[in-house]
């Protein structure tokens, strides 16, 4: 019989498949962008995803481990169904936050063994998914080294924090009136008005929450904005001197610096652009004060309507317990969903919310039950 060949390293394809969900990605991002421009950016970062896996796999056949192309994992087809319904742009966080760890994780592989068959293609890799995250951090806005940033983006933010909100703080409400009464039969239908009511309340905070910050962000991108404008008119010459050194500081020569600012400075409408992107820091608008105020308040709706729904239907003693699995399951369940975009592990993602959400009805529960014993 032929001798048994070894497992291919889990790490190589690992990374294997971290590169053929992003070419997958970048090909969905750039059927869903409507400039032109960035999409074929988006395809060209797909392309050399592509090539990144064609090196994983000669890697592999050449260490005795032959395999295909893999197929789009889970979260990446959950990521690009989420972007054809949401837009690309709920992509741009989760594949620069990919493209930083693949940095580090290569980094990591290189050093562990610089001169072993994985090293150079590491370092290789290293040096290109950098690239990559450059690229995507200017089109996000992101400021210093993007591989070393962490994040899911505003959407997955607004949605997983809503929701977690609206669930553990009406659970937790739910829980106090419960331990005020001492059984669901004592307090009858107050158990449901208080948590109907603490929805309503709490999806409206939030969602006003949501709409004020975006609102007061837009307002002062706004004016720091119309300041940079004010100043290329009256002051041009210092702003071109200001637009030099930005690029100075890149590692462009003086002279190229001088040149390239004059010529940007030149059309006030593209020298605008330029310091926004480039001194202010500020990238394009991916959403509004509006959308921020629907998400977050739906998303908390969403959650605090759970632990209330069984009390709906009956104040028997099963509808407590079917109140309590339901929350906790929904803690549980969206702290796993959580994983498909933070990369952690999805139980310890959902163990974390589950036991966050145990703490709070417990503490729920006794503090109403305390409070009624003093008053």
């Amino acid at each position: 019989m032929p001798p048994t060949l070894p497992a291919p390293p889990t790490e190589w394809l690992h990374h294997l498949e971290d590169e053929a969900d992003a070419a997958f990605l970048y090909r969905e991002l750039a059927r869903a962008e409507p400039d032109r421009g960035r999409a074929d950016l988006y395809l060209s970062l797909a392309d050399v995803e592509d090539r990144h896996v064609d090196m994983w796999r000669k890697l592999l056949a050449e260490n005795g481990h032959p395999v295909g192309i893999p197929t789009p994992s889970r979260p990446a087809r959950f990521r690009a169904w989420l972007a054809r319904r949401l837009g690309g742009s709920v992509l741009l966080p989760v594949l620069l936050a990919e493209e930083g760890r693949e940095v580090k994780g290569y980094l990591r592989l290189y050093d562990s063994t610089p001169d072993g068959p994985v090293g150079p293609t590491a370092l290789q890799l290293a040096q290109e998914s950098k690239g990559h995250a450059q690229t995507l951090a200017r089109m996000t806005g992101a400021e210093g080294e993007p591989w070393h940033r962490t994040g899911a983006g505003g959407f997955l933010r607004n949605v997983v924090y809503g929701f977690n909100d609206g669930l553990t703080a009406n659970f937790g409400l739910v829980a106090g009136m419960i331990g005020a009464q001492g059984s669901l039969e004592m307090a009858g239908h107050t158990v449901v008005v208080a948590g109907i009511a603490g929805m309503m309340a709490d999806a409206l905070s939030m969602g006003a929450s949501g709409y004020l910050a975006a609102k007061s962000e837009r307002e002062v991108f706004e004016h720091e904005i119309a300041m940079e404008r004010e100043e290329i008119r009256l002051m041009p010459e210092l702003e071109r001197e200001e637009l030099s050194l930005l690029y100075q500081a890149k590692g462009i020569p003086a002279a190229q610096a001088e040149s390239l600012s004059a010529q940007v400075m030149s059309d006030p409408a593209r020298a605008l652009d330029e310091k926004v992107r480039e001194e202010l820091r500020i990238g394009e608008a991916s959403s509004t004060p509006m959308r921020e105020a629907w998400v977050t308040g739906t998303a908390t709706a969403l959650g605090a309507f759970i632990p209330v729904a069984p009390l709906l239907v009956s104040t028997e003693p099963w509808a407590i317990w079917m109140s309590f699995a339901l929350a906790m399951a929904s803690h549980f369940a969206v702290g796993a969903a959580r994983s498909a975009f933070t990369g952690r592990g999805l139980f310890r993602s959902g163990m974390d919310m589950f036991l966050v959400g145990l703490g709070v009805a417990a503490v729920g529960y006794v503090l109403g039950n305390w409070i009624v014993g003093i008053l």
